[in-house]
């Protein structure tokens, strides 16, 4: 499995992977890393969440930054990063179709700009996804930004997490973010935590773990 092959800022970066050979799972998951991180850190969740028969794939970006400015700037001035990262989810996703899992035995996952590259893959391309992880995360684009994404999510389960007063996700950003995916027919839970910070904790954790679950039984 690999990134697209082009001339985006992202193309050709490696994907690690864990858990199970695709050939032998009964679901996959797409762990998506933060500004800073890289994708043996944002892969070292799967073990803390790992129910068996699931194989997991992190992309990285290139100098760890999917994008050089805050998701909340005009989205031209964050160009080409948030193209070329959501072409490489709809190729990582691709190819654990094409090795026979589809999209609805499929977790997507990510955190802070991560997270914010798998709302908005999710939300620009609408279907049934057997589950969708946002952490500390929000819809891409200033405010004002239009939600008209066509489509719907069908049923998809999501869970949302992030801190009240997290310095990089406004409130108001993540409420949005969470109405503009139940609109979509997605099957939203939406927890603000006190005290969080800018990171993950076991409520969030214990959410992921559950809906791998249902992919590997």
């Amino acid at each position: 499995m690999s990134t697209p092959r082009g001339t985006g800022p992202h193309d050709g970066q490696p994907v690690r992977t864990a858990g199970v050979a695709v050939e032998r799972a009964r679901g996959a998951a797409i762990f998506v890393h933060g500004r800073g991180a890289d994708a043996r850190d944002i892969l070292g969740l799967s073990a803390l969440v790992n129910p068996g028969r699931i194989a997991y794939a992190a992309p990285e970006a290139a100098g760890h930054t999917w994008y050089p400015n805050s998701f909340l700037a005009p989205i031209g001035t964050n160009e080409p990063g948030i193209s070329s990262g959501l072409r490489v989810i709809a190729a990582l996703c691709d190819g654990f179709a094409g090795a026979g899992i589809p999209p609805e035995r499929l977790l997507l996952l990510g955190f802070s700009q991560g997270a914010c590259l798998i709302l908005e893959f999710v939300a620009r391309n609408p279907r049934r996804y057997g589950g969708v992880a946002g952490l500390s995360g929000g819809l891409i684009g200033p405010p004002g930004t239009a939600r008209d994404y066509a489509g719907t999510l069908d049923g998809t389960p999501v869970f949302m997490g992030c801190d009240h007063g997290d310095p990089h996700i406004p409130r108001e950003r993540f409420l949005e973010t969470a109405d503009v995916l139940r609109r979509m027919d997605a099957d939203v839970t939406d927890r603000l935590y006190p005290d969080l910070g800018h990171g993950i904790n076991e409520e969030e954790i214990e959410a992921v773990r559950r809906m791998l679950r249902t992919l590997a039984a």
